[in-house]
């Protein structure tokens, strides 16, 4: 049994959480915010059998594409003449995903 994190930006979420419906896997979402861009994500809490992690995966993968942006940074950039933030180009999207052991695993 596996616990799988799976942070990715909210835009994503929709797309990804038809293919969980799809495939009967029960997740939890939570709503987060990144620290850089301070952009909305959702973290995906999933318990999974060990057998099932490459599919949940590959699902991730194929939900959650990273694509180029153009944001304006919470901060001045180091050295600037002045305080007016300029857009940058950044990569946002795609996923962040830690799969931990679990020990034991409850639904009551």
């Amino acid at each position: 049994m596996k616990l799988v994190l799976a942070i990715i930006q909210e835009k994503d979420a929709g797309k990804l959480q038809a293919q969980l419906n799809e495939h009967k896997i029960i997740a939890t979402q939570l709503p987060t915010k990144g620290g850089f861009l301070r952009a909305k994500n959702v973290t995906y809490m999933v318990g999974i059998d060990d057998e099932r992690v490459p599919e949940l995966l590959d699902l991730i993968k194929h939900s959650c594409q990273a694509r180029d942006q153009y944001v304006t940074p919470p901060i001045n950039l180091v050295g600037s003449i002045n305080d007016t933030a300029y857009p940058v180009e950044v990569e946002v999207g795609g996923a962040t995903v830690m799969v931990l052991p679990i020990e034991d695993f409850f639904r009551f």
